[in-house]
């Protein structure tokens, strides 16, 4: 272990105070632009510029939109997956695939209330943004409990469906696209959408 000598204490104490100070500025800069605009009006250089830093500041903590948004709402992310442990240790004796409906009901929840953030969240420069998206921290933990309860309910009901495809398709539908396009072209309400979902994924 490297001991840090008292010579380089306030150094490494300044530092740290910048990066928090910085990070507080974009946060409070990317809020105020988001309200006024929307998520994906707002450019990364603008939210550099509105919080005063350099775009290489910026970039260091943030590589993405979306980053910075899943930073915005991590509290809030956090809180989502503490109700679904808790969700699913008090009904860890009903059926998979009832689990996965209560599931389901929380995240689509959780949408509705924070569908600006996320919509951040889900948007990417990349060439690839489904790729993306499948790859954020958010998504690969929704992946990994729709897995298992799907594999639960493979062997609960003697199914062989493909757990990973069928998770894969879940997630599908619950992005923003396929999910806005349902609200607001094919005028669902969230427990419509819920509905179907079940009825396309579940057997209850």
């Amino acid at each position: 272990m490297r001991i840090v000598s008292r010579s380089e204490t306030p150094q490494i104490r300044s530092e740290r105070r910048d990066a928090t100070v910085n990070r507080q500025r974009i946060l409070n800069a990317a809020i105020k632009l988001f309200e006024q605009n929307g998520v994906e009006q707002v450019s990364m250089n603008q939210i550099a510029s509105e919080a005063q830093v350099g775009p290489g500041t910026l970039y260091r903590r943030y590589r993405s939109k979306g980053e910075l948004c899943l930073d915005l709402i991590k509290d809030n992310v956090d809180q989502l997956f503490n109700d679904i442990e808790t969700f699913l240790g008090q009904n860890r004796f009903d059926s998979p695939s009832q689990r996965l409906k209560g599931l389901l009901s929380l995240f689509i929840r959780f949408r509705e209330r924070k569908a600006q953030l996320l919509m951040g969240v889900e948007e990417s420069s990349s060439t690839n943004p489904l790729r993306s998206r499948m790859q954020s921290p958010l998504f690969n933990e929704l992946h990994q409990l729709f897995v298992e309860l799907f594999d639960e309910m493979n062997a609960t009901e003697q199914t062989h469906f493909n757990s990973v495809f069928r998770a894969d398709m879940l997630l599908t539908a619950l992005s923003r696209d396929f999910y806005s396009f349902q609200r607001e072209t094919r005028g669902y309400s969230p427990e419509t959408i819920l509905e179907q979902l079940c009825t396309i994924f579940i057997t209850i």
